[in-house]
């Protein structure tokens, strides 16, 4: 899994960039065809903003988070991102399962 993090007005310190990365871990334990992640985390005023775009093999998922503190939009990022790769992956799995 490639991960390119961004930050627009923002500078990314080591320990975002660990946080960012252990939460993107969750999702390669549930989904190993992965092929790339993109992150871009911003600062508006007061508003905290981070999307990703996953790529995964044969669709992209886009998902975006506000929030007041980083952190809490990175966290809330991925819980989305996690129901979503969950949701990929049981559709995915259905449907090769209904050719019996």
């Amino acid at each position: 899994m490639n991960l390119h993090l961004t930050g627009h007005q923002l500078e990314i310190t080591p320990a975002m960039r660990d946080y960012v990365t252990g939460k993107l871990d969750r999702i390669a334990r549930h989904f190993d065809h992965v092929i790339d992640v993109r992150v871009i985390l911003s600062v508006e005023k007061l508003k905290h903003r981070i999307e990703a775009n996953v790529h995964l093999s044969g669709k992209d998922i886009f998902v975006e988070s506000h929030d007041t503190d980083m952190y809490a939009a990175i966290d809330a990022l991925a819980d989305k991102l996690d129901r979503q790769i969950l949701r990929h992956k049981e559709k995915n799995f259905e449907h090769r399962g209904s050719h019996d």
